[in-house]
């Protein structure tokens, strides 16, 4: 499967490529402040992409601003010393820019609303185990991650990636059946400087689906944070879905703000909710 690429421009981080037609600011370091949003724009404008997303600190607003970028999402408090994160968006055409589902979104999050911080507590069904993977876990990691997603924005259905991550930044748990079989999976990309996790790639196998996986993994999650050091949760979750939504706003997190037509997860670009919470 072919993914977009990492690399570093000055002292930061990026992810970019065709596959989500954007560049990614990951990561910005501080003395690239001034110079890195109209490297930015330049390297766009080269390659013909669409969109440029960033996550920064609300400190480094204003370079942002001077070349287009606007904000679309905030979590207050993220960085310990510098305040807000902010979700900031420069597009380069008017089609990016518009929501192709804005009224299903709606639906969603009104539903989240009714939701919010209520509903029955979820257990795992008799005979299924959760636990933090372990390296030797990767391969069948590997192929859940294959199974249930055709494409997505980082190569998880690499078994060296999983390995990759998993020994620098990232905690990943799993749900095996009562015949030890793997079945759902999720992580948290811990980011030490701000001490915050991104709950991320939840995946369910078609066949274990409707046992709340996702809401049983996400509890584990968070309840390990605090060993991390980690002090905010955060997700990036499909804004058309109401499962994942739910599941979040269920769970006491906040929407932080909606990106446009952000990723390509299944062969087209979807809108992306933000939820953040405080652990």
């Amino acid at each position: 499967m072919t993914t977009d690429t990492i690399e570093t421009i000055g002292q930061s981080t990026i992810q970019h490529g065709k596959v989500n037609d954007r560049i990614y600011l990951m990561s910005l370091d501080p003395r690239d402040r001034d110079t890195l949003p109209k490297q930015l724009l330049e390297l766009a404008q080269k390659q013909g992409y669409s969109k440029i997303f960033a996550k920064l600190p609300a400190i480094a607003r204003a370079p942002f601003t001077k070349v287009g970028f606007t904000v679309e999402a905030t979590i207050p408090d993220f960085y310990q010393d510098k305040g807000d994160a902010l979700f900031m968006s420069r597009f380069l055409n008017d089609q990016r820019s518009q929501s192709a589902t804005a009224a299903q979104n709606n639906d969603v999050l009104e539903a989240c609303r009714s939701r919010q911080k209520g509903g029955k507590q979820h257990a795992l069904p008799d005979g299924y185990t959760l636990r933090p993977c372990k390296e030797s876990d990767v391969d069948v990691m590997a192929a859940v991650y294959d199974t249930v997603f055709p494409t997505y924005p980082f190569p998880i259905q690499d078994s060296s990636y999983l390995l990759d991550t998993m020994q620098s930044h990232v905690a990943y748990f799993g749900v095996w059946d009562d015949n030890g079989k793997l079945v759902a999976l999720s992580s948290a990309e811990m980011e030490r400087k701000s001490v915050s996790a991104e709950m991320t790639d939840f995946a369910t196998l078609p066949d274990a689906r409707g046992k709340a996986l996702a809401t049983v993994l996400l509890d584990a999650m968070e309840n390990a944070m605090p060993d991390y050091g980690i002090k905010t949760a955060y997700t990036i979750a499909r804004a058309p879905s109401f499962g994942m939504n739910i599941t979040f706003a269920r769970m006491g997190y906040t929407f932080g703000g909606q990106l446009i037509n952000n990723t390509n997860i299944a062969g087209g670009f979807e809108d992306m909710n933000v939820w953040y919470k405080q652990l």
